[in-house]
């Protein structure tokens, strides 16, 4: 096929493609927080870099230093959501469970549960589906090389989507911010 009719088509179904989408797509973009697109590209990134692994693209990591044991990350991050006002809502010793069961050690998994009860009903007030991410939560995981710590990508939420109302964004970014640092500081040993 000649050059000149695969551009020909090529600009067709282009133009099909907007005419279909691009009315929806360009209004819901208009809603959207500043920097969502950016947001959504480095979200794009990761999971090219994970081989198509969503949970990768959607979560942040942090490994813990060396030498820095469970109970002193546990410390820690029970200490920034009091500093920060943030409730803890539950520890969740999953590997603890799964010895309890089978008498077999296990490594390291624990989930700890966090939550800022006003925020947290604002934002499902804001969209019901937000519900589905309450509370927020760190995980802590032993793999070979130590210990990690994983959580949900806060900015997803907080700059991705709609354009959050005042003061709802403020509070929504102070949840995050507080996350952020529970991670920074879990992982380095931060007191």
């Amino acid at each position: 096929m000649p050059i000149f009719k695969r551009i020909s088509i090529g600009l067709a179904l282009t133009a099909t493609l907007l005419v279909t989408t691009g009315c929806g797509s360009l209004a819901t973009i208009s809603k959207l927080e500043d920097g969502a697109g950016a947001e959504a590209s480095r979200m794009w990134d990761r999971w090219v870099e994970g081989g198509g692994d969503i949970a990768i693209a959607t979560t942040w990591e942090r490994k813990v230093k060396d030498g820095i044991s469970a109970a002193e990350v546990e410390q820690i991050l029970k200490g920034v959501a009091v500093e920060r006002n943030m409730r803890d809502v539950g520890t969740l010793p999953l590997s603890k469970e799964l010895e309890a069961r089978s008498g077999k050690k296990e490594k390291l998994l624990t989930v700890y549960s966090f939550c800022s009860p006003d925020t947290a009903r604002k934002m499902v007030d804001f969209s019901p589906h937000m519900a589905a991410y309450l509370p927020c939560r760190i995980s802590m995981v032993e793999k070979e090389d130590g210990l990690w710590l994983y959580t949900l990508n806060m900015d997803m939420m907080v700059k991705m989507g709609r354009k959050l109302p005042s003061p709802l964004k403020e509070e929504a970014m102070a949840v995050r911010n507080t996350i952020w640092e529970m991670m920074e500081r879990g992982s380095k040993g931060e007191f």
